[in-house]
C-alpha cells in the first residue's frame, strides 16, 4: 500500500505544528478512548508514544503509569518541541526505532501508523516489546474522509485521500508481526464545519493533507473548487459539513 514519502509528511507536519493543537479535536477524542481501552493491572516500566505530535497521551499515560520511563517519538521536531517537559523526546522513524529490542513494556501510538507501512512498523514494535508487553494504537480506516472522495469524485480523477487497511488487514498484519491476543475494535467519529473552505483548512491545519502518489500536483481551477464545493454542501446536516473518521484501535501481547 503506497505512502507519502516521509520527507513530505515530515514537512507537511513542521507547518502543522503551530495549528494542530487548536484544530486537533477529534483527534484528542480518539486518543481519550484509546487510554480508556489500556487494560487494567497492567505493569509498564518504560513506555513509548509513537508519532507523539505535541504530546498530548503524555498527560494521560503519565496519569495512568506515574512511575514509568515515558519517551516520545516524532518525525517533526517541531512537534517534539511542543511536548511538555516529563518525557524524552526522540527524533525518529516509526519503521526504524532508534530503541534496543526488548526496551518496553508498552508501545502506544495515536493516529500515526496510517503514514507509515504498517507491517514494517509492527515488526519494530515487537522488536522493541519485552515479553507479556502491550501493544495499543489507533489508525484510521478506509471510511475516512469519505465526504472528501465524494466531493471531487465528479470533479477530478486524482486522490484526495490516503489508502486506509481494513481491520482485517490491520489483524492480520499484527498477527503476522508476531502478535497474540490481537484485539481490533472499529468505531466512528465526526467533526463539523461551517463550510468547504473551513473543513479542508482543518485538514490541512493538523498535517493530514498529504497523501502520495496519485496527487493533484497543479492548482485546482475555481471551476473546479466550486463543483467540490456544490458537492460538498450536498452532505451538509443542521451540524454543519461533516467529516468523518472511521476508527481503528489494535490492542495486541508480545508473547
Amino acid at each position: 500500500m503506497s505512502r507519502p514519502a516521509k520527507q513530505r509528511v515530515r514537512q507537511s507536519f513542521e507547518k502543522a505544528a503551530p495549528t494542530y493543537d487548536g484544530a486537533a479535536d477529534v483527534q484528542r477524542r480518539i486518543c481519550r478512548r484509546l487510554a480508556d481501552e489500556l487494560p487494567a493491572g497492567l505493569a509498564v516500566a518504560d513506555l513509548l508514544d509513537a508519532g507523539c505530535g505535541t504530546g498530548y497521551a503524555q498527560g494521560l499515560l503519565g496519569e495512568r503509569f506515574p512511575a514509568a520511563r515515558r519517551l516520545g517519538l516524532d518525525l517533526s521536531c517541531a512537534m517534539l518541541h511542543r511536548v511538555a517537559p516529563g518525557c524524552l523526546r526522540l527524533a525518529g522513524d516509526l519503521e526504524h526505532l532508534p530503541l534496543a529490542a526488548a526496551s518496553l513494556d508498552l508501545y502506544w501510538s495515536s493516529l500515526a501508523v496510517q503514514w507509515c507501512d504498517l507491517g514494517r512498523t509492527l515488526a519494530e514494535a515487537r522488536r522493541v516489546l519485552r515479553p507479556g508487553g502491550h501493544v495499543a494504537l489507533a489508525t484510521l480506516g478506509p471510511g475516512t474522509f469519505g465526504e472528501l472522495r465524494t466531493a471531487f469524485a465528479g470533479v477530478d480523477a486524482y486522490r484526495h485521500t490516503l489508502a486506509f487497511h481494513t481491520p482485517d488487514e490491520v489483524a492480520a498484519l499484527a498477527a503476522a508481526a508476531g502478535f497474540v491476543a490481537v484485539d481490533v475494535r472499529r468505531s466512528a467519529e465526526t467533526a463539523h464545519y461551517p463550510d468547504f473552505r473551513s473543513l479542508l483548512k482543518a485538514v490541512k491545519a493538523v498535517g493530514a493533507n498529504q497523501i502520495g502518489d496519485g496527487r493533484r500536483t497543479g492548482l485546482m481551477s475555481r471551476a473546479a473548487f466550486a463543483r467540490a464545493e456544490a458537492a460538498g454542501e450536498r452532505l451538509r446536516t443542521p451540524d454543519g459539513l461533516p467529516l468523518g473518521y472511521d476508527v481503528i484501535h489494535l490492542h495486541a501481547r508480545c508473547p
